[in-house]
């Protein structure tokens, strides 16, 4: 006899999984309290490395059903989300998501609903990374220097490799300015 799961989340402490709850009753889910599990926890961590979400892991068995509101409660993006449904489906166990229509994840049209987010996501990343690279070769082609600033100026650079030249240590030169040795090597380094 197959059991129902509710997963549950949220990222802060100042928030509630109160809503989350109602949400999955209304929509006709009799789910035993023992068996909803709610965690406070970050959407930036894996779903596997979250502690409620681990031992939910670890009491489910093939047949069971779980439940969640949105996609985002099960990942931290939509390949940690595809990764931790195809990880359930292959346990045998079933993924309802609410704000999909209480499609299951695990069958052929929950699959392809899948399939289509992780489509339109990694798109989404493909065209950000072309977005920053458009933007980095614009700032260089406009003059800019990218990158953290220089702690040291041209003049104060020029002092050090002449010091540097007349033998001075590494640690007077970087207390002397103010900076770390490693700053003073880079300044080196530039100019050999």
């Amino acid at each position: 006899m197959s059991r129902t799961f509710a997963y549950c989340r949220v990222s802060t402490g100042d928030q509630t999984t109160d809503n989350q709850v109602r949400e999955i009753e209304g929509a006709g889910f009799a789910v035993d309290p023992k068996r909803i599990v709610a965690e406070t926890v970050s959407g930036s961590v894996v779903a596997v490395e979250r502690k409620g979400f681990a031992k939910l892991l670890d009491r489910m068995e093939a047949g069971d059903v779980l439940i969640v509101t949105k996609l985002d409660r099960l990942g931290r993006n939509a390949m940690d989300v595809r990764a931790t449904v195809e990880r359930l489906s292959d346990e045998g166990i079933r993924v309802h998501c609410l704000a999909l229509g209480g499609v299951d994840l695990t069958s052929a049209a929950g699959k392809m609903t899948m399939g289509v987010i992780a489509a339109v996501a990694e798109f989404e990343r493909d065209l950000l990374i072309e977005r920053t690279q458009a933007g980095l070769k614009r700032a260089k082609a406009s003059g800019k220097t990218l990158g953290r600033p220089q702690a040291l100026s041209g003049d104060q650079q020029k002092e050090i490799i002449a010091a540097r030249g007349k033998g001075a240590s590494l640690g007077v030169l970087a207390k002397q300015f103010g900076v770390s040795r490693a700053a003073i090597q880079r300044v080196e380094k530039r100019a050999a």
